[in-house]
């Protein structure tokens, strides 16, 4: 089986959403453009990683001087709205990457489905080719103030979830839960 390779140049919308419950909840990351719908299963910790590194990108970018002032002033509102249906996870991601590609003023990111254990790293095309089963790819490029909108999104999203429990920082279910502060004592 060959690996398929989910792109998308012009993104519409780029959001991670969840399905379930607090405490329950699946996170996905769903890119619309013209091209398709794409969705992919996302770790919470791997969301709020990313969201992170971009945030981190964009301030260099601006410190650096290496987007232009059109791109770094445009404000784009959140986008609240539920993940498109029908929901369908085309992969599990694995592996992330981020770069700046100066030449067009955009962000690519690249998610690798989760594949052989021993592969910790972005495959290129050439390393691809040689793997009989490569990990599928979904790549996207974004402008800073969609990257900006996708942040605001997911820090929102990660936030909603259970809060965590002011003696141990642990995230307290709604019937409680077994605190370590408190040798075991449901709080």
């Amino acid at each position: 089986m060959s690996r398929i390779i989910y792109n998308h140049d012009d993104v519409t919308r780029c959001i991670i959403g969840t399905v379930g419950l607090p405490g329950e909840r699946q996170f996905f990351l769903q890119i619309v453009s013209d091209q398709a719908t794409t969705c992919v299963a996302i770790e919470k910790t791997q969301a709020m990683a990313l969201s992170e590194r971009l945030r981190l990108m964009m301030r260099e970018l601006r410190r650096n001087h290496l987007a232009s002032l059109d791109e770094l002033n445009i404000v784009l509102q959140r986008d609240d709205s539920a993940l498109e249906f029908p929901i369908t996870e085309d992969f599990r991601v694995g592996v992330i990457g981020i770069t700046w590609e100066q030449d067009t003023q955009r962000i690519l990111i690249e998610a690798q489905s989760v594949g052989d254990e021993s592969i910790t790293e972005l495959l290129d095309e050439d390393e691809a080719i040689l793997i009989e089963d490569a990990p599928d790819l979904l790549s996207f490029k974004l402008r800073i103030h969609q990257a900006r909108a996708f942040c605001d999104r997911t820090d929102s999203i990660v936030a909603a979830g259970r809060q965590p429990c002011p003696f141990c920082g642990l995230p307290v279910d709604p019937s409680g839960h077994l605190c370590p502060r408190a040798n075991g004592h449901r709080r």
